[in-house]
């Protein structure tokens, strides 16, 4: 049996493994990506992908292809808050359109909106999209009907044990590094003794696909209904409901999917065409650790808050992290200390994360008691009015985890609340230039000296880090809104587009500087 070998090993070809694989590639990484199905399950569910999302997709190159095959940019989305069917509602809102908001965004100068507005689209769309890009990626090796079975840890690397689906033959990958993308019940997990910590016991849900004559959807866009123990999705393009129905404590067995629509829509259900029926858990769980030596966990093997494909964007931003601080620490100018940002990032903002979910899940839990309980419909409503927003668009509300991070430089003080701005772990302001070109699309794929000073006085600094093998473009920038709104002279943007360090003028620790965020060394102190 001959060894493969590959600098990457990447388990699992979803939204995580796949975007991980391509962002090793920006860097001119190469990985092997192993998928035990053949092609993406068909799931009808639409997710929704953040403005912040799209532009770390962007950076990629994939943005303009996975908003092709979303829905309709002109189409606006529904959320409808019911006490019951038959009932009146109690709240509604409307969810504004990519257009609405590209519009939006064009009127907002102080950087706080993203470049890219979201998109919602099947979610089989978009995982099919992102693995077309890494079927296609010569960098890329992906083995599709490939089964990860086992794993040992060794020195220097991970060997991996996998079987092929069409001939059953084993095969042995010899890896420096194994990120385990393979999802909720994951087996790169399972094989490094890596628990979940659960915030609340898991609720079991039916997720049943139906049509119904006589229940046509209310509009050519798609609808959210939300109502006491049952939540519906009305999907305008397939004409098809999509209905979530939790099970009680004590059947977390299958029972019979139609007996239990009838139960929660009435009579109108003895008309009702399932199309198919799945069963998951409403789970809100992170992995203890982020790590086991060379082998990492991203994506829903390292978090899973809701249904599978409600965490996207979490989804996305572990790939993005973890496949930049890969690339550098294979590319030799990543220190030690890098790969274990990761985990200290990542996991922090999953933790978040879990807390917003939460948060969400209550709301509709609170709304179902009330409603039980025979409050009014302007008591629901205004319990619903102080409660956040269900969903962020935006997706840079609550930022990213980055902040106190040990490879960015830190400085005392912080950032008020929702304040844009070039603090070191921020994503700084995404301004628009006079040309009409982004200013994010300018940044290099490494790390970028963002140069606003009046005699480029990053030059030398610039010099000093490629000299030592840190791949670093020279940005300079004369332009008065982004000087007045970028706060200092210089400004070190990571590959992510979080602010690393920042300075009025040419700092006399500048290797200090390179050191720590580069993962070679700890900061010694901490800037006024």
């Amino acid at each position: 049996m001959v060894a493969l070998r590959t600098p990457v090993l990447i388990v699992g070809a979803g939204v995580a493994g796949s975007v991980l694989a391509l962002e090793l590639a920006h860097h001119g990484v190469a990985s092997t990506v192993v998928e035990r199905a053949s092609r993406p399950a068909p799931h009808r569910e639409l997710n929704l992908v953040s403005g912040r999302s799209m532009e770390l997709l962007r950076r990629l190159g994939l943005a303009g292809d996975i908003r092709r095959h979303s829905i309709d940019p002109d189409c606006t989305a529904e959320v409808v808050w019911l006490r019951g069917l038959e009932q009146p509602p109690v709240l509604m809102s409307t969810l504004p359109s990519v257009n609405q908001l590209r519009t939006a965004y064009e009127a907002v100068t102080d950087g706080t909106a993203p470049i890219e507005p979201y998109v919602l689209l099947p979610a089989a769309e978009l995982t099919g999209r992102l693995r077309d890009a890494v079927r296609e990626h010569p960098l890329i090796d992906l083995r599709e009907g490939w089964t990860f079975t086992d794993l040992r840890p060794e020195q220097g690397g991970a060997v991996a044990v996998l079987v092929e689906a069409g001939t059953g033959d084993r095969h042995v990958v010899q890896a420096t590094y194994l990120a385990g993308c393979d999802g909720a019940q994951s087996t790169v997990r399972r094989c490094v003794g890596v628990a979940m910590e659960h915030l609340a016991a898991p609720v079991h849900h039916y997720t049943v696909y139906f049509r119904i004559d006589g229940m046509a959807g209310p509009s050519a866009s798609p609808l959210t209904i939300i109502t006491a123990g049952l939540t519906l999705t009305w999907r305008h393009d397939e004409d098809l409901w999509i209905g979530h129905l939790p099970l009680p404590a004590d059947e977390v067995t299958m029972v019979d999917p139609m007996a239990m629509l009838k139960g929660r829509l009435g009579a109108v259900a003895d008309t009702a065409e399932i199309v198919g029926v799945t069963q998951s858990e409403e789970a809100l769980r992170v992995a203890t650790a982020y790590r086991c030596g060379p082998v990492f966990l991203a994506g829903e093997a390292a978090h899973r808050f809701r249904p599978p494909g409600d965490a996207v964007d979490t989804c996305v931003g572990d790939a993005v992290d973890l496949g930049w601080k890969l690339a550098a620490t294979v590319n030799g100018w990543g220190g030690p200390a890098l790969l274990g940002s990761y985990e200290d990032e990542r996991r922090r903002r999953a933790l978040i994360d879990r807390e917003l979910a939460a948060r969400a899940l209550e709301t509709r839990s609170r709304f179902g008691r009330l409603t039980a309980a025979g409050a009014s419909r302007e008591v629901l409503a205004g319990v619903l009015g102080q409660e956040p927003p269900q969903l962020d668009l935006n997706g840079t509300a609550s930022g990213e985890g980055a902040g106190s991070s040990g490879v960015v430089w830190q400085e005392t003080g912080a950032p008020a609340a929702g304040q844009v701005t070039t603090a070191p772990g921020a994503r700084p302001p995404a301004l628009r230039m006079a040309d009409g070109g982004q200013l994010f699309d300018r940044l290099g794929p490494q790390f970028t000296l963002v140069d606003l000073t009046d005699k480029a006085d990053g030059t030398p600094l610039v010099a000093a880090a490629t000299a030592r093998g840190i791949p670093m473009k020279h940005l300079t920038i004369t332009e008065a809104v982004v000087r007045a709104r970028w706060e200092s002279g210089l400004v070190l943007v990571r590959p992510d587009q979080h602010v690393a360090w920042r300075s009025g003028a040419v700092p006399t620790d500048w290797e200090a500087v390179l050191d720590v965020v580069t993962g070679r060394a700890g900061q010694e102190h901490v800037n006024t």
